[in-house]
């Protein structure tokens, strides 16, 4: 059983999870239950609880950040990428966002990868000001602004009506062409 699942089949089912239930959710035993296996298969790729969840936590950087600044990048050659980029994180569903923020509440390790990701985000928006021709300090500013619009919309349980989201969007627009 333990050839059939790969470690990536472990972390995305672990983001699933803690989408849904919780970092408490990010266990052995209830996953490997989910997915219809021993914990045997977890212990084949994982030496413990806290390995699974450093992991879990790079595989979430993985995709709520670079998988996005590489696919961001992707589509809009030759076209604005801050749009591209605005367009697509003010429409996607945001729990795991959430989640592992609240996970960051409370754990160490969690805290640093949230801090990492923001970090990493904020330089990747300031850059983007940047090539719109803003000047450094304008650019970081505003990349914060941006920023916080950004989880102000994760933390938001009801999702704002298409056109709203599109006024803000235009707006945060004009904010960068300035």
């Amino acid at each position: 059983m333990t050839d059939q699942l790969s470690a990536k089949d472990w972390l995305d089912q672990g983001l699933k999870a803690l989408a849904k239930r919780g970092f408490t959710a990010l266990k052995a035993e209830p996953l490997a239950k989910e997915m219809g296996v021993s914990r045997g298969s977890f212990y084949w790729h994982f030496a413990d609880i806290a390995a699974y969840h450093a992991a879990v936590l790079k595989h979430w950087r993985e995709i709520a950040a670079e998988r996005i600044i590489v696919d961001v990048e992707a589509a809009a050659a030759g076209s604005d990428a801050l749009a591209v980029l605005l367009r697509r994180v003010f429409s996607e569903r945001l729990a795991l966002e959430n989640a592992v923020r609240s996970w960051a509440n409370v754990d160490a390790g969690a805290r640093a990868a949230v801090q990492a990701i923001d970090q990493r985000r904020l330089g990747y928006v300031e850059d983007l000001l940047k090539r719109a021709g803003l000047t450094d300090d304008v650019a970081r500013i505003r990349a914060q602004i941006f920023y916080w619009a950004f989880l102000g919309q994760a933390l938001t349980e009801q999702p704002l009506p298409k056109a709203k989201q599109q006024a803000i969007i235009d707006e945060l627009l004009r904010m960068a062409a300035r």
